[in-house]
């Protein structure tokens, strides 16, 4: 995302215009790809977009394992697991059709044969938060009534995880918080079998070991996080705000709730990303709170280096997919 910089602006490394009325312009270039749902094609995945709530302009991208289909027909084998995925972005960028959260969420459906639901959630700064969390939280309950083909043949409403990287793993941990606190009952069908917390994107007033260690970090030096939670926090908040913070204010008694209704939480990161303290913390409040956790932690690799490394990206499928399979096993 961002370039080395002695001094770095995190305005310009974000490519984010202050426009006289306040209100911003953002320029970072964001290649898209369409959806392609033809099974005469040669390809591995089918994809297809459906809108979630046109007010809002909210919609996802359903990602359908061509092993899925017999003679372009669904096959007989049992259904598969349902990945509800939430992208990066520092809650201010990206999409589901941006190229690279396309190819990944790609990549992860055909190798775990998973049918992933790729949400497009409201961005900040025009939407600022919890407007993402609802948007998260209203997909599920959408998901679960939308009368789609792929989705009812294909999909294990019974075996759902919540997953997310960076700002998206945030916002996976927090829609999970909100399902767990009403109760899965809303949700049934689908039931929520754990969460996968890729690089989770927290903050807090206090700087950790790794933010200091990492503060001008190349690819994600502290100032453009100080910046997009500025942008992303409702007007007034600072980064101890819950939103943030997942252990200020009643956080430790949400993680509670994890507990309660007995999901694994998979949480991922390396040691050369300034978020990797934040993520070991979370893990040790789930620990406190006797919550199922799974690590993987990395001493390699820096902010979103999946997205840039096939490597790692396969790699990091490889446990995903062993996490969704173990949970099973458990469940």
């Amino acid at each position: 995302m961002a370039k080395s910089s002695v001094n770095p602006d995190p305005y310009q490394l974000l490519q984010i215009v202050l426009n006289p009325n306040g209100t911003v312009t953002l320029s970072l270039e964001d290649p898209h790809t369409l959806p392609t749902s033809d099974p005469s094609l040669p390809i591995s995945v089918l994809t297809k977009d459906l809108i979630i709530n046109q007010s809002n302009n909210t919609w996802l991208r359903l990602f359908l394992p061509r092993k899925a289909l017999h003679n372009n027909r669904p096959s007989n084998t049992k259904k598969l697991p349902l990945i509800v995925y939430f992208h990066g972005g520092g809650f201010i960028y990206y999409s589901a059709a941006s190229t690279v959260v396309h190819d990944y969420c790609l990549k992860m459906a055909d190798y775990i044969e998973a049918v992933v639901a790729s949400v497009d959630y409201r961005l900040a700064p025009d939407h600022r938060l919890p407007a993402a969390y609802e948007d998260a939280v209203e997909a599920l309950h959408w998901i679960k009534t939308r009368p789609d083909d792929w989705l009812r043949q294909f999909a294990d409403y019974y075996n759902c995880y919540l997953m997310g990287n960076s700002a998206g793993a945030t916002i996976a941990y927090h829609a999970g918080l909100r399902v767990a606190e009403e109760g899965q009952d809303d949700l049934k069908p689908m039931t929520i079998k754990g969460l996968i917390l890729r690089q989770p994107d927290f903050s807090g007033t206090q700087r950790t070991e790794s933010e200091m260690r990492l503060e001008k970090n190349p690819v994600f030096p502290m100032c453009v996080s100080d910046l997009l939670w500025e942008m992303a926090l409702p007007v007034g908040a600072n980064r101890d705000h819950e939103y943030c913070n997942p252990i200020a204010a009643r956080g430790p008694e949400k993680v509670e709730k994890i507990r309660e209704v007995g999901w694994r939480v998979m949480v991922s990161g390396n040691r050369g990303d300034p978020l990797f303290d934040r993520g070991k913390e979370l893990v040790r409040l789930m620990k406190e709170k006797r919550v199922k956790v799974v690590t993987d932690f990395v001493e390699q690799g820096t902010h979103g280096v999946e997205f840039v490394d096939p490597s790692v990206a396969l790699r990091l499928i490889r446990v995903v997919k062993h996490f969704i399979s173990s949970s099973n096993k458990c469940g």
